[in-house]
């Protein structure tokens, strides 16, 4: 039992516990390329959260993992592959706002979102969420986005790419396929010259632009990049919930 995670933990310990930080892991259900899982990023999200957490926890941050949110928003062409579960940013609104006000009533101040997924774009969320709640503290970590992967890996690429792949070979060595069967996540690009030189942007046509729904090649991951990484990446964000937990939300500026 893991204190600090709430699906493990129990009424006898969190009645003795004053919790400081809620952390709110979320990611998608969608294909990644033929070797990872659908869940790939609801099962490394989770798994970031929780090392993490324990990390922070070890050095007295009383924080809580809550259970993931496996849910993403997706892009056109994603929505009609079998079993890729759409939830629009509308619903996503509602389902925040609901936690956000259950928390706030219980008196949880400082709710990280965990994000996991590209496809999930919650900082307009924050924005329109924040002042109804002015003694909640909201913030966002996108894990994805905090280290340069260029020290990490070989491969490039946003999606089931050698990044993913090494993450989920760490974790769960027993849900990936030999990467003899992974697509080469060759993205297409597209014939617009504003999109190709990023002047203008479009959500890309998922079923488009990748015949495997890849984008970037994973065929050089292993677990011990992966194990690495994550090592770097949770010790930043452990960093982060000891600091918010001991933090005054109506001080936090010099």
């Amino acid at each position: 039992m893991r204190p600090y995670i709430l699906e493990e933990t129990n009424w006898k310990q969190i009645k003795h516990h004053k919790y400081e930080v809620a952390i709110l892991p979320w990611g998608a259900t969608e294909p990644h390329n033929y070797h990872l899982p659908y869940g790939t990023d609801s099962l490394e999200t989770a798994k970031i959260a929780a090392l993490a957490a324990g990390k922070a926890w070890e050095q007295g941050a009383k924080v809580m993992v809550l259970p993931t949110i496996p849910l993403g928003a997706q892009n056109v062409g994603q929505i009609d592959m079998p079993f890729c579960l759409h939830t629009p940013p509308s619903t996503q609104m509602l389902i925040l706002k609901d936690l956000a006000t259950v928390l706030n009533r219980q008196g949880i101040k400082k709710l990280v979102i965990m994000n996991g997924h590209g496809g999930n774009d919650f900082k307009p969320m924050i924005r329109e969420l924040q002042p109804q709640f002015p003694e909640l503290f909201l913030s966002l970590v996108e894990w994805f986005k905090i280290l340069d992967e260029e020290n990490y890996f070989d491969k490039g690429g946003d999606h089931a790419n050698e990044m993913e792949t090494s993450i989920i070979l760490h974790f769960f060595p027993e849900l990936v396929l030999p990467l003899s069967e992974a697509g080469n996540g060759k993205q297409k690009a597209s014939k617009l010259k504003a999109i190709r030189e990023k002047t203008a942007w479009a959500p890309r046509q998922w079923d488009k632009v990748s015949e495997d729904t890849g984008i970037g090649d994973p065929r050089l991951a292993t677990a011990t990049k992966g194990e690495k990484f994550v090592n770097d990446v949770t010790e930043k964000i452990a960093a982060y919930f000891v600091e918010l937990a001991a933090s005054n939300i109506h001080d936090l500026y010099v």
